[in-house]
């Protein structure tokens, strides 16, 4: 960021506005443009208005830190008037300042360190989190910075400074898979095991933009829209997801992740789009993540076969570009079962969930093509590469449980959450509130995702958070 500003010569120019004492709100990298430099770039000097530097989190946690976390607020400020000290919010980020100004030190979080989550200096506040995408909390800091934009934000009363361990919560997340039925219309479909039809007809379950908007009022910390219909080969500025995307980021203020299609392709035009030109139009449509499914299958073949990156695959180039927490991998694995560990070159576990010949072993098999095709790699060797390659977050779900409301594959996750040091949402399988619970209890998964059971009321998110309530971290019910 700081290259392209000082390229762009838009470097002074901001200097000199906030040299003007005029207000200065900066969210995440503006935040750390603050500092004099930071470990992500170490030959790029950045502002300096503040004394510090930025550094790369190096903890037994995983790294990006993803979700909803708290602050401790360590002087008054007006910023947070009207806020109480159980707020929550959402934070998406690898690296932190460290502030040498103990004096310009607003709020800290803890997240296997007590960071600077918050800065105020006369008339310059920046935050590590990420208001826009903070619910109704966050939707509050930026009234209450507009409406303080005219006199000193530190002069106005509100907050009460308070301290304490600040703890992640654990998220939350509503699924929508997306599709035009029959009739060319965009739906929110599900399938039992992949299939979305029902008596000869795509499952209708609603509206995605409508859908969205009733998570995001009971509750959900995140929505993902995974784009599983055929229209691939549409112009880029026409693919109906852009549409879905632009109307729900204009009342959905919690981060949305958007995944289908996005691989180079050639559209009925002859017009040829590379990935990162895909994943930058759904960006500047409002979604905060992109998810790359079977396209991630094949990168990592490639890259097994060559045994080197080669900068070029969407992977690459969009984590390059947005960072790795913007890439999310949704992997679609199901179980071989096997007698022996010996009998393939995979990773096998032995399981509690015998096999239909009474096999004691398996491994998860990596599928594509909506879990139509199955491939000769495991979904551990592509979560580990995956993150090599610069992804962000897995999304594990799974064929054998989709659909079946029999709770979450706990095997499965457990092996893949052990191989990697980034966060991994578990899907596939939700039934009730206690799935929810037991995810969280058994395994080290940061976030669950659901998706029929939502869509059709069988259990509302109101109730897996009212249930969750007092037995793990999670973001209180508004």
């Amino acid at each position: 960021m700081m290259h392209i500003m000082d390229q762009k010569q838009y470097t002074q120019a901001l200097n000199d506005f906030l040299l003007t004492g005029r207000p200065f709100l900066g969210i995440c990298l503006g935040l750390h443009a603050l500092f004099e430099r930071s470990e992500e770039a170490p030959d790029v000097k950045g502002l300096g208005i503040i004394p510090g530097f930025v550094k790369k989190f190096d903890i037994d946690l995983s790294v990006p830190h993803i979700g909803w976390n708290g602050i401790s607020i360590k002087k008054e400020s007006g910023l947070f008037a009207g806020l109480d000290q159980s707020e929550k919010f959402y934070f998406v980020h690898s690296y932190y300042v460290v502030s040498e100004d103990e004096s310009a030190v607003l709020t800290t979080t803890n997240y296997g360190v007590e960071f600077v989550s918050g800065i105020q200096k006369d008339n310059i506040t920046a935050t590590q989190f990420h208001p826009e995408k903070s619910g109704r909390a966050g939707l509050l800091v930026f009234k209450n910075f507009l409406e303080s934009a005219y006199e000193s934000v530190n002069e106005q009363p509100g907050s009460i400074a308070v301290s304490g361990k600040t703890k992640l919560t654990k998220r939350i997340i509503a699924c929508l898979d997306v599709r035009s039925n029959d009739q060319g219309d965009l739906v929110v479909t599900k399938g039992d095991q992949y299939d979305v039809r029902e008596d000869g007809n795509v499952r209708n379950l609603g509206k995605p933009v409508e859908l969205a908007e009733r998570y995001y009022m009971e509750g959900a910390d995140e929505i993902t829209f995974l784009n599983i219909t055929g229209f691939r080969d549409f112009p880029l500025e026409d693919m109906p997801m852009i549409e879905v995307l632009k109307a729900t980021s204009e009342n959905v203020f919690v981060p949305l992740t958007i995944g289908g299609g996005i691989r180079n392709y050639t559209d009925k035009n002859g017009k040829t789009y590379t990935a990162l030109e895909v994943a930058a139009e759904y960006f500047r449509s409002g979604a905060d993540k992109i998810s790359i499914g079977s396209d991630a299958v094949l990168i990592v073949e490639e890259y097994l076969k060559s045994g080197q990156k080669t900068g070029q695959s969407s992977i690459e180039q969009i984590s390059e570009v947005y960072g790795s927490q913007a890439v999310v991998i949704s992997i679609d694995p199901r179980r071989i079962y096997v007698t022996s560990p010996e009998d393939v070159k995979h990773i096998v576990i032995e399981t509690k969930e015998k096999g239909p010949k009474n096999e004691q072993y398996c491994w998860y098999q990596c599928t594509i093509k909506g879990g139509r095709e199955g491939r000769d790699l495991d979904a551990v060797t592509l979560a580990r590469v995956c993150e090599e390659l610069g992804a962000g977050e897995i999304l594990l779900n799974c064929i054998d449980k989709d659909g079946t409301g029999a709770g979450f594959d706990i095997e499965l996750i457990n092996l893949v959450k052990s191989a990697v040091s980034i966060p991994v949402i578990a899907s596939s399988g939700a039934g009730c509130p206690e799935h929810f619970y037991e995810v969280f209890k058994e395994t080290q998964a940061e976030s669950a995702l659901a998706a029929g059971i939502f869509h059709r009321r069988e259990v509302p998110i109101v109730d897996v958070k009212t249930y969750l309530k007092d037995k793990v971290e999670i973001r209180a019910i508004l």
